[in-house]
């Protein structure tokens, strides 16, 4: 008979900026049954794997916390992922962060940052961020951190990992304001500044695309549904590719000024095509309500 197919060694690289919050997301995995290795030298991810092909039908998702405390056996992360077998699924979530935030963090645990040396804890952070835009890029997940607190990033993780199994891809969709900063983790980003904006009309001003007098002001201007069915259908084979080349998670986020009503209006109708697509699971998000 033939041999039966075997489930493949899943492993995730978590790294990312010092500070930005690894420890709470190995936390968040382990509760997700996760078998989390802290502190990795990437060296040894080959025999940790290895090893947990030795357990059969059982073999645990494998998370290794990777990070720059491994010093030099930190540079060949990169070489070393893609040396990886072929049976082995490997994604890398990298976790980010502004450099005030990660400022404000270091210096609230009262810790010098490990590549700081003689200099100053934003000198460690700027010497880091250097060494890790390369694998930021490559990066399968990117999830910045800087206005979420450990509670926030723990339900993050547990959503985006506790059902994925369910799902191809599991989309965030985001609407934000473009005067607050454009979202470092967006894999794809869209401009709703080409509509009227409704917050020079004085009865939709305290309003929110969440409200059906904004929502049908905003889609009711020229262009908007057919941005959003244009949009959606263009969205159509990139989330068919995502799933083939197995990258679960992915974040699309559309702008106006303030993120307040042409974004939300238009990320809510966006959401209601692309839910409808097989092995979609969408989770939206309005970044910068309570802001204006």
């Amino acid at each position: 008979m033939p041999e039966q197919s075997r489930q493949k060694q899943e492993v995730l690289i978590v790294t990312g900026m010092s500070g930005a919050g690894r420890s709470t997301v190995g936390n968040a995995l382990e509760d997700l049954d996760w078998y989390v290795v802290d502190n990795l030298p990437p060296q040894m991810l080959r025999p940790l794997v290895e090893l947990a092909d030795k357990a059969g039908s059982n073999l645990p998702k494998i998370a290794a916390v990777v990070d720059v405390r491994g010093r030099d056996f930190f540079e060949n992360l990169q070489e070393i992922i893609q040396s990886m077998p072929d049976e082995t699924v490997v994604r890398v979530l990298f976790l980010d962060a502004t450099d005030a935030s990660l400022v404000r963090r270091f210096e609230s645990v009262r810790r010098p940052h490990p590549l700081q040396g003689d200099g100053t804890i934003l000198d460690g952070i700027l010497a880091e961020r250097s060494r890790m835009t390369a694998l930021r890029e490559s990066s399968d997940i990117v999830v910045d951190t800087s206005d979420l607190n450990i509670h926030q990033l723990s339900t993050l993780i547990t959503e985006q990992f506790a059902q994925e199994d369910t799902a191809g891809v599991r989309l965030n969709l985001m609407s934000f304001g473009f005067k607050y900063g454009t979202p470092t983790d967006a894999d794809l980003i869209a401009d709703g500044r080409f509509l009227p904006n409704p917050f020079w009309v004085p009865e939709l001003r305290g309003h929110t695309g969440m409200d059906s007098d904004v929502s049908d002001y905003v889609l009711g201007q020229p262009g908007a549904m057919e941005f959003v069915e244009t949009y959606a259908k263009a969205l159509e084979p990139v989330l068919a590719g995502y799933q083939r080349e197995n990258k679960r998670h992915a974040t699309i986020a559309i702008g106006c000024t303030g993120g307040k009503h042409r974004s939300v209006a238009l990320t809510e109708e966006l959401a209601t095509r692309l839910e409808k697509l097989p092995g979609v699971v969408v989770r939206i998000k309005h970044r910068d309500f309570g802001r204006e």
